[in-house]
């Protein structure tokens, strides 16, 4: 049989699930609620974490209990959080690819509709009693969406965007995909389509090669009208550049729900600059995939992709230590 360690805070609702879902299969551990020696017994027996922020779930003299562990499930998508030099070097990482593909991608409709119709700056003269019926605001339909980040949240965003007329530009690793798009290359491809793109959405994870992706040179090649819409990690963009552009180009615009300094990495939430002063911005506190019944479908993903490991099957979202 084998033995799961479930390393983060579960409420009581999940851990029913989750004996409903391993069933006869495996032998649960809830370390959160256990005593310091039932803690390191049950992570010295396991061989499967199914985790959410490790550094925040275990102590550093606790690693070196996991000698068992084969898997290392993250219910969360990206993994830039891992302490991958901690961890056994012959144990499969996953994050949980795609599970919150759907939620997040209206989101990022979501904030491109409300900057593209203004709907935030005219809120706030209204508020100020000025009443600007004839400001236009911009359709979607013909507009160009660059996609940066071609995997279940990139292609979630590409069918609602297709749905409003707009045209598809991606990037993935590969430069291939079965989707239907009018370009997909690689981040080779990175200034034809920040170039020739309406909206611009980042939705690749954060690594060696995507951190400060996106600085002064980058925005440059964007449109002075463009969009920018961030929901995968905020180290991707340069910060003060990305402040910069928005202050010296106010036709362009950026939705942020990813930021630089956040709780759950952080534990505190912060910006080194002024980003709610100014009128071309919409923010979120990274809650695009915060929907009702999240939680328990990422469970069941985790879970189906912990019993492909187990059978030998393809592991979704497997990690590569080295690219973090």
């Amino acid at each position: 049989m084998h033995r799961v360690a479930v390393t983060y805070k579960i409420k009581e609702s999940n851990r029913a699930l989750l004996k409903e879902l391993f069933n006869t299969s495996a032998s649960l551990s809830f370390i959160d609620d256990m005593t310091p020696r039932d803690r390191k017994q049950s992570l010295a027996e396991s061989d499967t974490l199914l985790t959410w922020n490790l550094p925040k779930e275990l102590r550093e003299d606790e690693y070196a209990l996991l000698t068992n562990v084969r898997l290392v499930q993250l219910l969360s998508a990206g993994a830039d959080h891992v302490p991958y030099a901690a961890l056994p070097p012959s144990a499969t990482i996953a994050s949980n690819v795609g599970a919150y593909a759907g939620p997040m991608a209206e989101h990022v409709l979501a904030l491109t509709l409300a900057l593209a119709k203004n709907l935030i700056r005219e809120h706030q003269n209204l508020a100020q009693g000025a009443f600007n019926q004839s400001r236009p605001n911009r359709m979607l339909r013909g507009m160009a969406c660059g996609i940066i980040g071609f995997g279940g949240i990139g292609k979630a965003t590409a069918k609602l965007m297709r749905n409003f007329g707009m045209k598809i530009a991606a990037l993935n690793t590969t430069g291939m995909t079965d989707e239907p798009v009018d370009f997909i290359g690689t981040l080779r491809d990175l200034q034809h389509v920040l170039s020739v793109s309406d909206v611009v959405v980042i939705s690749l994870p954060l690594m060696k090669t995507t951190r400060g992706l996106i600085g002064k040179r980058e925005l440059a090649w964007m449109k002075d009208d463009a969009i920018l819409i961030n929901v995968a990690r905020g180290a991707i963009i340069d910060e003060s550049a990305l402040y910069e552009h928005l202050k010296g180009h106010p036709d362009f615009k950026a939705g942020i729900d990813a930021w630089w300094t956040e709780p759950f990495m952080q534990g505190v939430f912060s910006t080194d600059h002024p980003f709610f002063e100014l009128p071309n911005v919409a923010g979120s506190p990274h809650n695009s995939a915060i929907v009702p019944g999240m939680n328990e479908e990422s469970v069941r993903r985790a879970v189906e992709n912990i019993y492909r490991f187990w059978n030998g099957d393809p592991v979704r979202g497997r990690v590569k230590p080295e690219d973090y």
